[in-house]
């Protein structure tokens, strides 16, 4: 019993990780950071995002604890804002490396940009098949969302969605086989993490 809820609890951490980089700019700014060595504007260029939408972000990512606010004593210029990844923002760092290549492999752009791609396809991958059970493992997704990500995610060739008749007619979803390999080492790269 033990090693079903270790087994429950991983997924279930993996699956809130997913979550937590979905998103149109946390994943680039976690990949920028040190390249930009934290400060501002070079980042903003680096990104081509605006002021307004870097700030916001990097005052998200530092109310979730993954970024440190250096103060003007601490930064190399004391005019210029700069950021240091904490102990929790590396990991996230390392498990946003994993998705980026995890992407490059799939081939179908940056599919963490937008929330739940990335945690539908995990979901589908620790065999969640029918719609109530992606929902119920996912926990926060809404309906009308989790609709939407499988009806787009299907469209790419990403995901089959198949008929059941058993016990009642309903759809499965699953992982197209192509998918199947950089899904299931994204999972195990994040469980690694975790």
């Amino acid at each position: 019993m033990r090693g079903i809820e270790t087994a429950l609890s991983t997924e279930s951490r993996v699956l809130q990780l997913s979550q937590e980089l979905s998103g149109q700019w946390t994943v680039p700014i976690l990949l920028a950071l040190e390249k930009c060595r934290g400060r501002f504007t070079p980042m903003q260029r680096h990104l081509q995002i605006s002021p307004a939408r870097l700030s916001e972000n990097l005052k998200r990512m530092t109310e979730s604890g993954l970024l440190q606010h250096l103060s003007p004593y601490e930064r190399r210029h004391p005019a210029l804002p700069e950021y240091v990844l904490t102990e929790e923002g590396r990991l996230f760092q390392a498990a946003a490396e994993t998705v980026k290549a995890a992407e490059n492999e799939l081939g179908y752009g940056r599919l963490s940009a937008k929330a739940w791609n990335m945690p539908v396809l995990l979901a589908l991958h620790f065999d969640h098949e029918h719609f109530q059970d992606i929902r119920h493992a996912l926990q926060q997704v809404t309906p009308r969302m989790l609709s939407a990500r499988l009806g787009e995610l299907h469209d790419l060739g990403a995901v089959k969605k198949l008929l059941s008749e058993q016990p009642r007619p309903s759809f499965l979803y699953r992982l197209h086989n192509r998918v199947e390999k950089p899904i299931c080492q994204l999972a195990a790269k994040l469980e690694s993490i975790v």
